[in-house]
């Protein structure tokens, strides 16, 4: 039977949770989630666990912070006036945008506070600083 190898497009089936078992994205009752081995598209311990597999394999890992999305940094959190903000988003904490930076590239913040004259916001990652766990079944190799 084929096994997946880098630059195997395939299917999986995927539960992400954390330690104490809260999921944060799941495709189990969804259409299995399509990625091709190796161009990055996945964290790296993802891709290197689905390596290896044969269709119908299932295998859980666990990848801590520095194999995910690495440990949160301090100076992606700033406050900004209320004022510089568009006035047309609608502000809640927990939100997250997509924004253009000086140097004109894209990332995404998150609102994690705002008053009438500041707003906070952090542009880590939500799952920064967090030991991710997965439970991937391989549906098919393309």
């Amino acid at each position: 039977m084929t096994k997946a190898k880098t630059g195997d497009m395939v299917r999986v089936h995927f539960e992400g949770y954390l330690e104490d078992g809260t999921v944060f994205g799941s495709t189990m009752d969804d259409e299995p989630f399509k990625f091709t081995i190796g161009e990055k598209n996945m964290l790296q311990g993802f891709e290197n666990a689905v390596i290896g597999m044969q269709k119908g394999d299932t295998k859980t890992i666990t990848l801590p912070p520095e194999e995910a999305y690495g440990f949160h940094k301090k100076e992606l959190v700033s406050v900004m006036e209320r004022s510089d903000f568009p006035k047309d988003i609608h502000l809640e904490v927990g939100k997250r945008l997509r924004v253009r930076t000086q140097d004109g590239r894209y990332t995404i913040i998150t609102i994690k506070d705002f008053t009438e004259d500041s707003i906070v916001i952090d542009g880590n990652d939500p799952l920064a600083s967090k030991t991710l766990k997965f439970k991937i079944e391989l549906v098919e190799i393309l």
